[in-house]
């Protein structure tokens, strides 16, 4: 399970960015170009999209990577990633694989609680 958990946390942190990429992005340009109405609009919380761009896939691939050794850490990181992906840019087309991988790597990285080692987290 900490392997499975390690996969999907890398996973879901490299298409988080790419997603963190875009809606960095979009806030920058809505900054700069200015709105046009019924075609692009800048969000309400411009602080909230930008912090979930850059924090949710760090959080993502730092549980992903804690997930062999720490797994508990690990699982409560991929889960606060799931969190803030979903806070930052609800839950879409887009976001849905980042957000499902990151939940199930940390549901997975908790629930390794017999692990291979012999180091519980519980």
């Amino acid at each position: 399970m900490r392997n499975a958990a390690l996969t999907l946390g890398i996973i879901a942190g490299v298409i988080g960015m790419i997603v963190g990429f875009f809606g960095w992005g979009y806030t920058e340009v809505v900054n700069r170009v200015g709105e046009v109405p019924d075609l692009i609009e800048q969000v309400d919380n411009i602080n909230l999209v930008r912090a979930g761009a850059l924090l949710a896939p760090l959080l993502a691939i730092a549980g992903g990577a804690m997930a062999r050794s720490r797994a508990l850490w690990g699982g409560v990181l991929l889960l606060a990633s799931a969190a803030g992906m979903y806070a930052a840019f609800g839950f879409n087309v887009f976001t849905m694989f980042p957000i499902s991988f990151a939940a199930l790597g940390g549901v997975l990285a908790i629930a390794a609680g017999k692990p291979d080692e012999p180091k519980a987290h519980f």
